[in-house]
């Protein structure tokens, strides 16, 4: 077991004595590659978006308020079961419809939307839905949704775009005008006067893969051809928009389900009918109607950003809504901006890492970072029609600083393991060179000054060193060591080679402290000193003891521990003297 654990160690020391700190420049190249395969192929940061998007759009602190001038008269189980008194079960005939129709339009809403697909023709009431055609057809404001069905079964259908009445070609289309329109699977209304209208629009839902509903299709492409939804034919009618709108719209929700203004249809209908009328007149003057349902057993409820089940009517309410008043949100998300801010996190980090910048400041600038930016997407959401989606490169950047920080605390335990090794296996031992350097002024310096003066120290050392500094913010006996860094070299005492590139390291960074001061603005009183002081680390007297590593005893480890430290503390105690005494 030991002499595997040896083995390991020894591989790993010589994997980050060859690597050192360009395993982080591999490890960046590395995630650059994962990240441009995703934005292209995979899509995962699309998935990571979902979920942040939830939970910020749930718990905003600035909520837009739901327009008020829409209206929605919900068919809820309280009506069905009020109107079964005397309409039977639902589907009710179409007459209740279009007495509703008629007795409105007397208040001159905007429009009337239905959320209702009326595909089939009532055969028991044949007169009923005769009626309801005749309403339709003296109105020039209702409107009505039409079913776009999945595109596998477009060969079964005999309806071709041009078909539709309101349909128009879509001018910037690549497709010739001459070209023959193809058939598209669809259900519209059964009603004449509905079709011919050309007030049609598709009231399609599409949920993400999660199967949680966030943005609204307008429009479908058909072979040349553009199908609007029914909130981009409304919202078209009542106000025509401005600018360029996108085909996929992520909606900008008003609140949790139930947040616009709703009236019972049986409440409306019964009072329409009633001569003691306790309503107002001008009820729905100058609104938008949306007639739907929220009743549960007539399953139009989605899962969306705000709740489970959230009404179907009350989402296409918040399409047109949106649209309205042109607050969709916009979405700072696509595919460059995506590897720009992935890419931009991951090198900073990776080159703050090279550069052996201070890690407890690059904790502190990581995670500042990374809180800011969630924050600001945060912030953007509730004051803003903005939704930034720095979801995904976050996500990346933490994944490359943990395999980063993973291995900066590998790379120095590894070290000091297979140091450990080889005193414990009856190695000559280890040899130590330390050189204690003191900076010397009128006034100590900062924390920060001498950390930066450590890492630029760190930098300067070509082979792998332990470079520690005492602050002059030490208390008590410990403020004599004020501005003390002490670098530790450790090698091999029978590899004479590696005892000459340790000599070399030190004499090049002995040359370099004579210009290193000047570029930390240190006063010219200021005086830097150094001592080399070579030492040896080998078995303690109880070598003969522990040299046979048949078991592995906690204990003994532990006295080799302490043994070594002992070792440690006059090596040290012996180079601060030599500073002293040079």
């Amino acid at each position: 077991m030991n002499k595997l654990r040896l083995a390991l160690n020894e591989f790993l020391a010589f994997l980050t004595r060859k690597l050192r700190n360009n395993f982080y420049l591999y490890l960046s190249v590395l995630l650059t590659v994962f990240v441009l395969l995703d934005a292209s192929v995979f899509h995962i940061g699309e998935n990571m978006r979902d979920r942040a998007f939830d939970f910020m759009v749930k718990n905003r602190i600035v909520v837009p308020k739901p327009d008020p001038n829409i209206v929605i008269v919900d068919i809820d189980e309280a009506s069905l079961s009020a109107m079964a008194k005397e309409y039977g079960r639902w589907p009710w005939p179409r007459q209740v419809f279009g007495e509703f129709v008629e007795n409105i339009q007397s208040q001159q809403p905007k429009a009337i939307v239905f959320d209702i697909l009326f595909s089939d023709p009532d055969i028991y009431n044949p007169d009923s839905d005769a009626y309801f055609n005749e309403v339709i057809a003296a109105t020039d404001n209702t409107f009505f949704p039409m079913l776009r069905l999945s595109t596998e079964n477009d060969h079964l259908s005999k309806i071709t775009p041009d078909m539709i009445p309101g349909i128009r070609r879509i001018e910037s289309s690549s497709i010739p005008n001459n070209t023959q329109a193809q058939p598209i699977a669809i259900v519209l209304p059964f009603f004449d006067a509905a079709v011919n209208s050309g007030r049609l629009g598709t009231h399609n839902i599409y949920p993400d893969i999660d199967g949680i509903s966030r943005e609204y299709r307008l429009w479908h492409d058909e072979s040349g051809w553009r199908l609007p939804s029914l909130p981009l034919a409304v919202s078209s009618f009542v106000k025509k928009p401005e600018g360029t709108l996108p085909q996929n719209m992520l909606l900008n929700w008003r609140g949790k389900p139930f947040s616009y203004q709703y009236v019972s249809f049986s409440d409306v209908f019964t009072d329409m009918a009633s001569k003691d009328k306790k309503r107002a007149a001008d009820e729905f003057a100058n609104k938008i109607v949306i007639i739907g349902s929220t009743a549960p057993s007539l399953f139009d409820l989605k899962a969306t950003a705000m709740a489970k089940a959230h009404p179907g009517v009350e989402i296409l309410a918040t399409a047109i809504d949106n649209l309205n008043h042109k607050d969709y949100l916009k979405v700072w998300r696509g595919k460059m901006p995506y590897i720009f801010m992935s890419l931009l996190l991951i090198w900073v980090t990776a080159i703050a890492m090279f550069r052996n910048v201070d890690r407890d400041r690059v904790n502190t600038l990581f995670s500042s970072s990374q809180i800011g930016l969630l924050v600001a997407s945060y912030l953007a959401m509730n004051f803003t029609d903005t939704y930034l989606d720095f979801t995904a490169p976050i996500t990346w950047a933490v994944v490359y600083f943990s395999v980063a920080k993973i291995y900066a605390l590998a790379n120095d335990r590894v070290m000091q393991r297979m140091f450990t090794n080889d005193v414990e296996m009856g190695k000559k031992g280890s040899s130590v060179l330390l050189m204690p350097i003191a900076i010397e002024g009128k006034e100590p310096l900062s924390e920060n000054k001498v950390k930066k003066f450590q890492r630029r120290l760190e930098q300067h050392c070509r082979l792998k060193a332990s470079v520690q500094g005492l602050k002059g913010t030490q208390t008590g006996i410990w403020g004599l060591f004020s501005d003390v860094i002490i670098i530790s070299w450790t090698y091999h005492a029978e590899d004479a080679q590696e005892a000459q590139l340790v000599k070399e390291d030190s004499e090049q960074l002995a040359k370099a402290l004579k210009t290193l001061p000047h570029e930390f603005g240190l006063s010219s009183n200021s005086r830097v000193r150094y001592a080399l002081h070579e030492g040896h680390l080998n078995m303690s007297t109880q070598e003969s003891v522990k040299a046979d590593l048949k078991h592995d005893s906690k204990d003994d480890l532990s006295d080799i521990g302490h043994d070594l430290a002992s070792q440690w503390r006059h090596l040290f105690a012996e180079a601060l003297i030599k500073l002293e005494t040079d």
